[in-house]
């Protein structure tokens, strides 16, 4: 608090403001001063020359200044607060003042001002471009002399020359510059030199130094068009003028944007106004993004004015009126200059003369809205869909899940299940499962045989509910709502059912506001009792199922871990009576419940088991969406989220530094193919290869000419003898003749195969290049592979969402399943890792209700206006375009599971379109991975299928509400193992822990575990054990 005078105030107040701070990237707006009155108490913030009268403000103030949101403004720094901020603008201003050189201030100040270069690196490199060969008195410069001697100097004095330009608009001679510098060494000399022999120092003026020079002194208004200007206080001292331009602020910016359009408006009027135009005609829209032209002057369009007034006149005559009813092709069709309208009446009316045709608008620039593209009437549609649900969005189509007993609201809760228990398998210690496994297990139902994945599932997410009863003394890890009675109250409540003698009433004067008053309080109470009365006691019998063992119910069943015997089910049923406590949850629970625990039968443990067994699939996906929504809010949960999250980070920072490797690794990749071009010969190849074999060839063709001369002197010696003089020895001369020979073209070729395998000192570098090239080479191809590793990690563990593929022209989405947060074909250490796929399918989802009535269903102007334009509603395009099977609301699913209808429906996607075009490029992606894993999916299926043909049994044994006995070979879904739990827990969720006989001190067991995890886990660079997300798969 400071307690200051009037006219220490004003003195205050005339000071100048600190250097502007950014918020949010825009320089922060000062607090401006109230009046004060004299000698009042203020609170004062130095820093920023604001005074306050209220102590509350000045705190509100401070907690503004003091958050770490505020970037220095010269320097970039970021995550300051205002006064760290500041600090740091100042020290980094003086910082330039005192580096930035002083005779190229005042020049470049006087350019930037009222320049209108929005980007302030394209300002700097503008500026930097114009002065990089321009130099002023007083700057310190070096001469280069023409013998090479480079001299320091000062520039004294600089004198232009124009450009000269003769009459024939050739330029004679550039404009250029001469400087007068004084020499440093030599004080009695000056030289006399133009731009081409002088330089600055490298570090004297560069484009760090001149952006942090304009960030310091000149400022710019955050709006479009705003030009630069010098502060207040530098052009002062420059003698800049600061006055802005008339055409450069910011109303006279406004006005010419408003004439611009209005200009643009009436000529777009103008253009598209035509006088014979159809009644039901519209004007043709001009495409998104085109210019329209200002023409200054046109003749057709002033007689058009002209017809106009004409017309304008004429209707004050009854006389004369135009046809209505004629249409234009029918006077343009004679070709006349001039027209004559009929009239009806028998007189007739002149026409204009024919306007020439507007020239057509300029084609759109896709991508565009994709409802906008015409519709193509070739029919051509969308592939076929198929449903899993035995009821279809169209009566007429017959889907593939008939017989199946799932309803279309139960698929998305089945997706939502499965994707929630594969992508968290290792929080619930579960093997990932096939989509189609989990919905065979759902079906399954059997008195004498057990389906381990059902079981498993089930207790797995009862377990991370409830801690184990060792665990904080088995604490519940979920919100649950308290419970509408218990079993006292129960009995209570049955108590005083019994007959009771009525109390005589009471005599009380009544009124007529006072019986108001009662009936109102009556009506009350009773709304409160309906919302209090437990809703499931005349439903069904949960709560006494649940309370069967007094004092033992479905939380201490799990903090026992007691689920074998089907014992999981009365949890299940314990549970679900709790959370119907829950309006939201309520009408869910009491469907499974009534099922489970009817009033018509006992109500014991053994009711709910057998019962479980006829429950209906959609029920039990009912039952287990639940089950997992609520896991969601563990701890083990949000913990993996966040050990995810952080894990994706390290993933990212790790793949820009690899990618900076690999940017390095190309680079220097390209100098060594410019050196490769440099020292490569330029008549033949580098490599003696084709030379040398060459030689061998040649040496092979003379050798055979060697044989045939042999075999010609043999043949001579079978011939009769000559009859004339012979020599002796005549023979064995000629043998060492050719001896002679043959050594000396042995030599030779020895010679030149010599010559040829000792390269020159160019062809060895040549050779070293290459092998420089090559290794590169491999190593970017390690970086790519690398890079594809990081993005699949990355991929594996993005857990929180569920990315879909995109979305088509009527707002349908589609998702592939294992693209999300789980290896392509499940965990490789699964006991089904054999199917080679997890879902193998793309699902289409319908639009959403928002979606559906803002871009579907349209109003009645709109559907107007899009009919008008197509011939057709958008609800008829889509019957249209999709072909005979839909999907129209997000509760509706279909799939595809075949490759060529992939393909099918890759081609049917219009790349014009800005929904399209990306799923388009999603699909074209992924597709591979995608066909692969629909191949993979219908083998496993198949050879399932033979199996039980091959066993004699018929394919269709799973009932959804009936008991059906059957062998366990014959299904999918109990060939399925939790090798997890057993690995980890060395037991079944559903098998009580095994008790250890062999007693062992706590140092000893803890020195075991860690030396069998060393031995038999893989651990990552931390020491840490991999996850699926640390391990390195290769699909």
């Amino acid at each position: 608090m400071v307690q200051i005078s009037l006219l220490q105030f004003h003195e205050t107040a005339c000071e100048t403001k600190p250097d502007q701070v950014l918020f949010k990237r825009k320089p922060v707006q000062y607090v401006a001063k109230s009046p004060i009155l004299e000698d009042q108490e203020v609170w004062t913030i130095e820093a920023t020359d604001e005074v306050f009268v209220n102590y509350e403000d000045y705190l509100q103030r401070m907690d503004f200044y003091k958050q770490k949101r505020f970037i220095c403004e010269i320097t970039g720094h970021s995550g300051l607060s205002f006064f760290d901020a500041l600090k740091v603008e100042m020290e980094a201003s003086d910082e330039v003042d005192d580096a930035f050189p002083d005779a190229l201030r005042e020049p470049i100040l006087r350019k930037v001002q009222f320049s209108t270069i929005s980007r302030i690196d394209n300002l700097v490199d503008h500026v930097f471009e114009e002065f990089k060969l321009d130099f002023y008195p007083g700057e310190s410069v070096t001469v280069m002399l023409d013998d090479g001697d480079r001299l320091n100097g000062q520039i004294r004095e600089k004198t232009k020359f124009p450009e000269l330009v003769a009459p024939n608009g050739a330029i004679e001679r550039k404009a250029f510059a001469r400087y007068f510098v004084r020499l440093t060494n030599r004080p009695d000399e000056e030289a006399l030199v133009d731009q081409e022999h002088i330089v600055r120092d490298r570090k004297t003026f560069t484009k760090q130094r001149l952006r942090s020079f304009i960030k310091n002194t000149v400022t710019r208004e955050p709006w479009t068009g705003a030009p630069w200007l010098v502060k207040t206080k530098i052009a002062k001292q420059y003698r800049i003028n600061s006055e802005i331009p008339n055409h450069l602020k910011h109303d006279n910016q406004i006005l010419q944007r408003r004439s611009h359009l209005s200009t643009k408006k009436s000529e777009y009027d103008g253009n598209i106004l035509n006088f014979y135009a159809p009644p039901g005609r519209l004007p043709e829209l001009k495409p998104k993004g085109s210019k329209i032209k200002i023409v200054q002057h046109d003749p057709a369009r002033s007689k058009q004015e002209q017809f106009k007034e004409y017309q304008s006149a004429l209707t004050g005559n009854n006389t004369f009126k135009v046809q209505q009813t004629t249409r234009p092709n029918q006077f343009t069709q004679f070709g006349g200059e001039h027209l004559i309208l009929p009239a009806t009446n028998g007189y007739s009316a002149i026409a204009a003369k024919a306007q020439p045709k507007p020239p057509p608008p300029p084609p759109p620039k896709y991508p565009i809205e994709d409802l906008e593209i015409p519709p193509a009437r070739d029919g051509n549609h969308r592939p076929l869909l198929k449903y899993l649900s035995q009821d279809t969005p169209t009566i007429e189509q017959v889907s593939d899940g008939a017989g199946s007993g799932i309803l279309m609201e139960s698929v998305g809760p089945l997706l939502e299940t499965w994707d929630t228990l594969n992508v968290y398998c290792e929080v619930y210690q579960l093997d990932s499962f096939t989509f189609d496994d989990y919905l065979e297990a759902l079906q399954f139902s059997s008195d004498e045989v057990q389906c381990e994945l059902l079981v498993e599932i089930h207790c797995a997410v009862f377990k991370k509910l409830v801690n184990d009863v060792n665990d904080k003394n088995g604490q519940v890890q979920v919100s649950l709502p308290e419970l509408a009675a218990s079993e006292s109250q129960r009995g209570s409540k049955a108590s005083s059912l019994r007959p009771t003698p009525t109390p005589e009433p009471e005599v009380k004067r009544t009124t007529r506001s006072s019986f108001a008053k009662s009936e109102a309080a009556e009506l009350i109470a009773s709304e409160k009792a309906k919302q209090l009365s437990p809703i499931d006691a005349n439903l069904h019998r949960a709560a006494e199922i649940d309370q069967s063992a007094r004092g033992y119910d479905w939380k201490m069943r799990v903090r026992k871990r007691d689920f074998g015997d089907g014992k999981w089910v009365v949890i299940l049923v314990g549970l679900l009576n709790q959370l119907s406590g829950n309006p939201r949850l309520r009408k869910a629970c009491d469907e499974v419940l009534v099922h489970l625990a009817p009033m018509d039968e006992e109500a014991t443990p053994a009711t709910a088991i057998a019962r479980y067994g006829s429950l209906d699939i959609n029920l039990r996906v009912k039952a287990l969406q639940i089950l997992c929504m609520l896991s969601l809010e563990t701890k083990a949960i949000r913990a993996y989220m966040e050990e995810c999250n952080v894990l994706m980070t390290d993933h990212r920072k790790e793949k820009i530094e690899v990618q900076r490797n690999r940017k390095a690794a190309v680079e220097e990749l390209r100098v060594l193919h410019e050196e490769r071009k440099v020292l490569q010969p330029d008549n033949a190849s580098a490599s003696p290869q084709p030379e040398l074999e060459e030689l061998s060839n040649s040496k092979i063709n003379v050798e055979n000419e060697e044989d045939g001369d042999q075999e010609v002197v043999v043949d001579t010696e079978d011939e009769e003898p000559h009859q004339g003089r012979s020599l002796r020895r005549a023979n064995d001369r000629a043998l060492q003749r050719k001896k002679r020979q043959e050594e000396e073209k042995e030599r030779k070729l020895k010679a030149i195969a010599d010559k040829a395998k000792k390269p020159t000192k160019q062809a060895k570098q040549f050779e070293k290049v290459l092998k420089k090239i090559e290794a590169v080479k491999v190593r970017i191809r390690e970086y790519e592979e690398e890079i594809l590793t990081i993005e699949n990690d990355l991929r594996e563990a993005d857990c929180p969402r569920t990315r879909g593929l995109g979305k088509d022209r009527f707002w349908n989405r589609y998702y592939w399943m294992e693209r999300n947060a789980m290896p392509y074909a499940g965990l490789p250490t699964s006991s089904t890792a054999n199917a080679g796929y997890a879902n193998g399918c793309i699902w289409v989802q319908g639009p959403d209700d928002i979606e559906r009535q803002g871009f579907i269903e349209l109003s009645d102007a709109e559907n107007m206006q899009y009919r008008r334009a197509f011939n057709m509603g958008v609800p008829e395009r889509k019957m249209l375009e999709e072909g005979s099977t839909h999907v129209f609301s997000a509760r509706q699913w279909g799939y595809y599971d075949d490759p060529d209808q992939l393909d099918k429906l890759i081609g049917w996607l219009d790349p014009r379109g800005v929904r399209e075009i990306k799923l388009r490029k999603e699909l074209q992606a992924q597709r591979e991975k995608i066909s692969v894993h629909m191949v993979k999916r219908k083998e496993y299926l198949t050879s399932n299928d033979d199996k039980k043909s091959e066993t004699g049994e018929p394919l269709t044994r799973v009932s959804t509400r009936t008991k059906t006995y059957i062998d366990p070979t014959g299904h999918r879904c109990l060939m399925w193992k939790n090798l997890t739990a057993i690995e980890e827990n060395g037991h079944l969720h559903s098998e009580p822990k095994p008790p250890s006989y062999k007693k062992q001190s706590a140092k000893a067991a803890k020195k075991a575990a860690e030396e069998e995890a060393r031995q038999t886990r893989a651990t990552n660079r931390g020491g840490k054990p991999l996850t699926r997300q640390g391990t390195r798969y290769d699909f």
